[in-house]
């Protein structure tokens, strides 16, 4: 690992110790009490989509790296944005919140296991890693290390030290998001001549990916029986992946591949714009119908 991994790596697991901070109990708490839609956000995060876009990688003819991006941030949880999104749609904001917390703790084991499975048993991508000299398991190995011990210390730090964890958790959370885009996008201008060739192909794929996403948790919700509010917290937590950490272990582990960073950089993009697409839509909708959505601070379904 050279410096510029190093830091990155630092920079990334900062990140996550500033996930970790702003994490509650009380998150946790309401697992028990709406467990089927806490189920119906995380079989399709962590189950539907990723073997969903492994399937579509082996069905179709894609160069390795695209591939493998694919792969990645379909392995990758929900991220902090998608309680925004939700909140703004008028969904389930409390569940969304909760979605988020659970997500992110599994996905400490869940994420490295489903991106190793996935790129070691494509062919296309796991001679790519031979080609590169990459060894699977040192991936998975790599990203637990970066994923468990700051989310671990996260977690430790806010229950014994709440005052300095209210402190200190916005400039963590805000410098290790700052820095990450600043080493992200300094690698885009240096390669900024090949990153124009074949994007409006590679944008296609991401909006046609994301719309997955999005399909998978609507559908999870509506086969679980749940209520407007939480359909449209599911949907939108199964539609918007954390692109950003992505992005980091493309940096760490992939040296910045340009084809993966523009496919979760487009993924970061997009997901917002149609994220925020489907809550002005269910707002307008909303208005259109005198409000028949529930208040989006609505408690859990049971």
């Amino acid at each position: 690992m050279n410096a510029q991994q190093l830091i990155l790596s630092l920079v990334l697991a900062t990140m996550v110790f500033a996930v970790a901070l702003d994490l509650k109990l009380a998150d946790f708490q309401r697992v028990a009490q709406a467990p089927r839609a806490i189920f119906a956000g995380l079989f399709p995060q962590f189950v539907l989509l990723p073997v969903g876009t492994w399937l579509l990688t082996l069905a179709v003819d894609l160069p390795p790296n695209i591939e493998a991006a694919m792969l990645l941030v379909a392995a990758c949880p929900g991220g902090n944005l998608s309680n925004f999104v939700t909140h703004f749609g008028r969904g389930n904001t409390a569940l969304s919140v909760s979605l988020t917390a659970c997500a992110s703790v599994i996905a400490v084991v869940a994420m490295p296991f489903n991106f190793g499975w996935m790129i070691a048993n494509n062919p296309a991508t796991a001679t790519w890693l031979i080609d590169l000299k990459i060894d699977p398991t040192e991936i998975w190995i790599s990203v637990v290390g970066i994923l468990a011990i700051p989310m671990a210390l996260g977690l430790l730090c806010a229950h014994r030290l709440p005052t300095l964890t209210q402190r200190i958790k916005k400039p963590l959370a805000n410098f290790s998001l700052v820095a990450l885009l600043l080493f992200i996008v300094a690698g885009l201008i240096a390669k900024r001549q090949l990153l124009t060739l074949g994007l409006l192909p590679t944008f296609g794929l991401v909006v046609a990916h994301n719309a997955v996403g999005l399909l998978l948790g609507y559908l999870s919700s509506v086969a679980m029986r749940m209520r407007v509010p939480e359909r449209r917290a599911i949907m939108i937590e199964v539609g918007m992946q954390n692109s950003g950490l992505a992005l980091g272990i493309i940096a760490v582990q992939f040296n910045s591949d340009l084809g993966m960073v523009t496919i979760a950089s487009l993924w970061g993009i997009w997901h917002i714009v149609s994220g925020l697409s489907c809550a002005s839509f269910w707002r307008w909708r909303d208005a259109r119908s005198g409000g028949a959505a529930q208040p989006a601070s609505s408690g859990a379904p049971m």
